[in-house]
């Protein structure tokens, strides 16, 4: 779905923080006006204050009637901030919500049963449009609600819709939470080359470019990530020897992984009750 269509009604953005920011740079970059956004943000940056020069609303009434709405503060805020969107729920405004570990049903309690609401989660790459985004619709939500609802969200990346809301703890622990894992990874792979007696600065960017260029061979070869790893180790060589460490059954990075994601997704039921 083209998200032009929504320029007629508007889109009203609810906090722009990092990830509403990225969000809404996506949004201007495939060609919605300025015009068309509302954005409700209690501390808004200078580039808001800039659009808002343009034709954006900022800190205004919204719409009477908008396409949608998206919901961009943070989870702790979502309790005080939401009610004063509660007139635009009912049924004619698509909600869209980004706030980690908020479920459906808490936004039907404040806006209806009827009011079409999709739950996404993106995860911070889609700073540099490179996110991924998992996203899954209340009842009211249908076939065109959830086209709209991802093509706003492939702005700034990929998009996945789940079977059940139930998976969206799991989708936390893995994307959500995944890049700060892959930035430990960065940090701890640099540390060991410093240990080997490479100069930090060195070691660094050695690490960056590492991880990036491996990421991105994965993503875009046609080879699965064991294989492209199995591609990358001569037996008995340097990489052998360094892979007989990380894949230990006991301590390894696969065991740790699976305790990592298993504790990140225990945390986030836990947080939602």
């Amino acid at each position: 779905m083209d998200i032009s269509g929504i320029s007629s009604r508007g889109l009203v953005l609810l906090g722009c923080g990092k990830m509403g920011s990225a969000l809404l740079e996506g949004w201007l970059a495939k060609g919605v006006p300025p015009a068309a956004f509302t954005v409700i943000e209690p501390k808004p940056a200078a580039r808001l204050v800039a659009l808002e020069a343009e034709g954006l609303r900022l800190n205004t009434a919204p719409p009477v009637s908008p396409a949608v709405a998206v919901l961009a503060v943070k989870p702790q805020m979502m309790g005080d901030a939401l009610p004063a969107l509660a007139a635009l729920g009912g049924g004619a405004t698509l909600f869209l919500s980004i706030a980690a570990g908020t479920p459906i049903a808490a936004f039907e309690a404040v806006l209806g049963a009827g009011t079409p609401i999709v739950r996404a989660m993106p995860n911070t790459p889609a700073a540099v449009g490179r996110g991924i985004t998992a996203l899954v619709g209340g009842a009211a939500v249908d076939a065109e609600g959830m086209a709209l609802a991802e093509s706003l969200m492939s702005a700034v990346g990929q998009t996945l819709r789940l079977d059940d809301e139930e998976q969206m703890d799991a989708v936390t622990a893995v994307s959500g939470s995944g890049p700060a894992y892959v930035f430990l990874l960065i940090e701890a792979l640099a540390a060991a080359g410093v240990a080997e007696g490479l100069p930090e600065e060195m070691a660094m960017r050695l690490a960056r470019a590492t991880v990036a260029g491996a990421g991105l061979l994965a993503e875009t070869s046609a080879e699965s990530p064991a294989q492209l790893r199995i591609n990358v180790t001569s037996p008995a060589g340097t990489t052998a020897a360094g892979l007989t460490v990380l894949m230990r059954e006991e301590d390894g990075l696969p065991a740790l992984m699976r305790e990592a994601v298993a504790a990140a997704a225990a945390r986030g039921r836990a947080l939602r009750g």
